[in-house]
């Protein structure tokens, strides 16, 4: 067993080291497969030896348990924000004001990164806590989708014993684009911008979901190091970057705001050449000595300001306007432009969003526009330079007749969304398909885009139901399938008919219908067969059910009795497997909190759901009862203050029945 632990250990060492040379320094020194082969070493003494598992081990990274809530928590150290400014006068206003307080201060300059602020706690060396800013002094725990931020070190060879760092985590652009592209297949909306993107990513219940966003970090302060000391913010970078973390990838330091402001413009003219999205720059003091001379005011600190940058805007021609037709039938407008260079990129294209955008902005095919890439990575169009528009250019309208099937389109009353009524236009099959197939509706593993544009270009497909009509034979025959890859995606397939009801009902692509909604009308009723028949007053009676959903679904249950047909000969469930055995916590609401080790978050509301109990986020007067794990924070807290019934495992074990052998399906 030594021997294994020793083994086991020096995996873990060497694939950090790897990690970060890969993650961090940009330089590996071993191929992706001799990585792989580590890891999979790794898993193994791990899946061998699960009493061996530690939470800095690099294969905890992907994510763990999905997480009902996040404990609040308060900083040690304040995440304080900046001071804006606009202009070269403020810059050298600010250095004015510091030499008032300080003599001769040299500055750093830094990239402001555009993404969400963290603070990760370090304790021996080990990574313990990681912390969204939240106001600046309390936050959100989201350590667990921290983790899985390749860039973030687990563990800390000769650390001090407590170590606080401060960070911006951000999508990449090249991640970013790719997400939106997926989402834009499912036919989910798009972010508008790598910081929403980021900041919804890292706020994800589910670390897995995290994980699969390909986050990455840049540290860019040491909040607290325990027994060490620097003089200069510099010195402080230079130690984090030797401990494995990513800091700004430009930190000098200059003598004067000249040339402090110099790199400011610098920075702004390599925008679009960085990985990462930047809205500013920053500068700073450099010698700590010199900043509690200077001190702060009740919202930013005096020795530093962020500099803003102005969004960039180019004149361009747009050459077309052509239509996309998204999953629900959405005819979307978009813009073909004569390439120009905006913020770094080449931007060829642009959204129009729809036809009142147009309208508003009497936006015509030869028209002369202004482009900018702002806050967004898409490109949109600000406006018309109407002195430049041709003679005769018309008024543009939206075609009358869908362009990927021919069939007329329409427009609701409520919206600006203009559709196409054909429901096996094939524009729309490709996309029903990708939803169906996605993680959040029947996850079948395998299924993505590109095999989907085969199985509909091959005429194989042309509804989700026709998946399951599927033979290994026809799949094994496309480019780049095989008999394996094929079973697989036939397993796949299969396994998905076992799904519960929400999601199947999620799948569905029914307008309005996502998959909170889908999971509380399918427990409501019971059955598909149910949900058919409901009526528009019986699906409003239920919470979170309103005038718009109801009648969405009611219309497309209207016409889908032989896609329906189809699916259940095919063998998928059609009826909810979490409905309530018994009802012994009806009525009862609780709030899960803290680590728990008898079971996950998932089983424990599968338990109290089966038996009429619901699971609340927050505590409140109306919770029953708070299930406390292991470092419970402030529900518990709160839960004692209001005098609410506070069970350990055990304790919620006994009250579920747990010795009766209460049966959790999933």
């Amino acid at each position: 067993m030594d021997q294994i632990k020793q083994e086991l250990e020096q995996l873990k060492q060497t694939i950090q080291e790897h990690s970060t040379r890969y993650y961090v320094q940009d330089a590996p020194t071993i191929s992706d497969y001799e990585y792989d082969m580590l890891m999979q070493r790794l898993k193994q003494i791990e899946a061998e030896h699960p009493e061996l598992i530690t939470e800095d081990s690099p294969t905890q990274r992907v994510g763990g348990a999905v997480s009902s809530q996040f404990e609040e928590y308060t900083h040690p150290i304040p995440l304080d924000s900046l001071q804006d400014v606009f202009s070269e006068e403020e810059v050298f206003a600010f250095d004015a004001r510091v030499r008032e307080g300080v003599e001769n201060p040299t500055y750093v300059v830094e990239c402001k990164i555009d993404g969400l602020s963290v603070s990760l706690e370090y304790e021996d060396g080990k990574l313990v806590r990681g912390i969204t800013r939240g106001d600046g002094v309390k936050g959100e725990v989201v350590t667990p989708n921290i983790r899985t931020i390749r860039s973030v070190p687990m563990s800390i060879p000769n650390a001090p014993k407590r170590l606080i760092v401060r960070g911006e985590v951000y999508m990449p652009h090249e991640v970013f684009l790719e997400l939106n592209e997926v989402r834009e297949d499912r036919g989910e909306a798009l972010f508008a911008n790598p910081r929403n993107a980021a900041a919804g990513s890292l706020r994800q219940l589910d670390p897995k979901i995290a994980a699969e966003r390909k986050l990455d970090i840049i540290i860019f302060n040491l909040q607290l190091a325990e027994g060490v000391e620097f003089k200069t913010h510099r010195e402080s970078l230079d130690y984090l970057k030797q401990a494995g973390f990513r800091t700004s990838p430009f930190y000098q330091g200059f003598s004067t705001i000249e040339e402090a402001f110099d790199e400011v413009l610098r920075l702004g003219e390599l925008r679009g050449e960085l990985p990462f999205q930047i809205d500013g720059a920053v500068i700073k003091v450099d010698d700590l000595a010199q900043r509690p001379l200077l001190g702060k005011t009740s919202k930013f600190p005096k020795w530093a300001v962020a500099y803003k940058y102005p969004p960039e805007q180019k004149q361009t021609v747009l050459r077309d306007i052509v239509i996309q037709v998204g999953r629900t039938g959405v005819l979307t407008p978009n813009a073909v432009l004569e390439p120009v260079r905006v913020a770094g990129v080449t931007v060829s294209r642009a959204t129009l969003h729809n036809r009142d955008f147009i309208k508003e902005r009497d936006i015509r095919i030869g028209d002369t526009v202004v482009v900018q890439k702002a806050g967004d990575i898409i490109p949109e169009i600000v406006r018309v330079v109407n002195e430049k528009r041709l003679d005769g250019a018309a008024p543009f309208e939206m075609p009358t007749e869908c362009p990927a099937c021919g069939a007329p389109v329409y427009q609701e009353e409520d919206e600006a969304a203009v559709r196409c009524q054909n429901s096996m236009c094939p524009a729309q099959v490709r996309r029903n398909v990708i939803h169906f197939a996605s993680r959040g509706a029947m996850d079948i593993e395998g299924l993505g885009p590109a095999l989907v544009d085969l199985l509909v270009s091959e005429n194989l497909v042309s509804n989700p139901a026709d998946l399951y009509a599927l033979r290994i034979s026809d799949v094994a025959m496309l480019p780049r399938m095989g008999e394996k890859s094929a079973q697989n995606l036939m397993d796949g397939i299969e396994k998905s008919k076992e799904n519960d009801l929400g999601r199947l009902l999620f799948a569905l692509g029914i307008r309005h219908v996502g998959q909170k909604t889908a999971k509380v009308i399918s427990q409501y009723f019971g059955s598909m067969d149910a949900i058919a028949k409901a009526s528009e007053e019986e699906l409003c009676a239920i919470e979170d059910v309103g005038p718009a959903t109801a009648h969405s679904l009611v219309n497309w249950f209207e016409t889908a009795d032989e896609y329906l047909l189809k699916l259940r000969e095919a063998g998928v469930n059609m009826n909810d497997i979490s409905e309530v055995t018994d009802d012994r916590l009806a009525g009862s609401v609780f709030v899960l909190t803290g680590s728990l080790s008898a079971f996950t978050r998932d089983e424990a509301s599968a338990m109290i759901a089966r038996l009429g109990g619901k699971v609340a986020s927050s505590v409140s007067k109306k919770t029953n009862y708070v299930v406390a794990g292991e470092n419970a924070g402030s529900k518990l807290t709160k839960a004692q203050e209001l005098g609410i019934t506070v069970l350990s495992e055990s304790e919620f074990l006994q009250l579920v029945g747990e010795e009766e052998e209460v049966q959790l399906t999933f």
